[in-house]
């Protein structure tokens, strides 16, 4: 039986909950709604933005806060609102970047996005799944709060331009994609600035780097490299192992509930 003091998880998505980019396992959702009736919050915390995370959570945890465009978006109580946005100055930077590099994008505003790169890319099929927003122009975005570079002739360049503009940089080689975040938006920057500073995180991903860091209970899902230092147990990418995890919290939560009862 593990002990705890934290009553919040926080979970990652994709690799973390979800391995079709579509859905979350049945054992998953079943566990984590167990930890919610045992008193846990929830929270989902993704480089996805709310928009991209409703479809894959399909309903479920109405009640969860969400954490989009790693930490750019936040949604309580079903209200999105951008807690950071790119200015106009340093985005100018960016954009200048990405054209001596040929970059193609996908820029993601509150709601809306706007995407330049091919359309058989991988990243489409995870972009508005439920058809809740509009593919727009640049310029139609009223701000960005994420940005994410799908190809370039260079892009370990491109992202050390963005670090020396002051960006958050996540490059994931696997997928040969870049994702910007606006200053120092991370998700754990999002997670402390509503409160939240006693948390047990699950993540998988290079992104997931401080979330885990700070956490009582820092899981991690599959065999990240970038993580091996902040990870306290590492579990297998398979639906099973992830659930058999979460449901260790449930378990603890009753167990400190019926001792608190006696």
């Amino acid at each position: 039986m593990i002990n705890l003091h934290a009553r919040t998880v926080v979970f990652d998505i994709d690799g973390t909950l979800c391995f079709d980019g579509r859905t979350i396992d049945r054992r998953i959702l079943a566990t984590i709604d167990a930890c919610e009736r045992a008193g846990h919050r929830l929270v989902f915390a993704s480089a996805r933005p709310v928009r991209d995370l409703l479809p894959v959570l399909d309903g479920a945890f109405p009640a969860a806060t969400l954490i989009g465009g790693n930490g750019s978006l936040v949604s309580v109580g079903g209200q999105v609102r951008a807690r950071a946005a790119f200015d106009a100055a340093g985005f100018g930077a960016l954009m200048d970047a990405v054209g001596r590099y040929g970059a193609s994008y996908l820029a993601d505003g509150p709601w809306d996005y706007a995407y330049t790169g091919p359309e058989d890319h991988p990243i489409r099929s995870r972009v508005d799944q439920g058809r809740l927003a509009r593919r727009v122009d640049l310029a139609e975005l009223p701000e960005v709060v994420k940005f994410l570079v799908v190809g370039a002739s260079d892009l370990p360049a491109l992202a050390e331009a963005g670090r020396g503009l002051g960006l958050t940089v996540n490059h994931h080689l696997d997928e040969a994609i870049i994702d910007f975040a606006p200053g120092s938006t991370t998700k754990w920057e999002a997670l402390t600035s509503m409160g939240i500073t006693e948390y047990v995180a699950f993540g998988n991903d290079i992104n997931d780097l401080d979330l885990l860091r700070n956490a009582e209970r820092a899981v991690r899902v599959g065999s990240h490299p970038g993580l091996d230092t902040v990870a306290r147990i590492t579990v297998p990418a398979d639906p099973e192992a992830v659930a058999a995890e979460i449901s260790l919290l449930a378990e603890a939560a009753r167990a400190t509930a019926g001792s608190l009862d006696r």
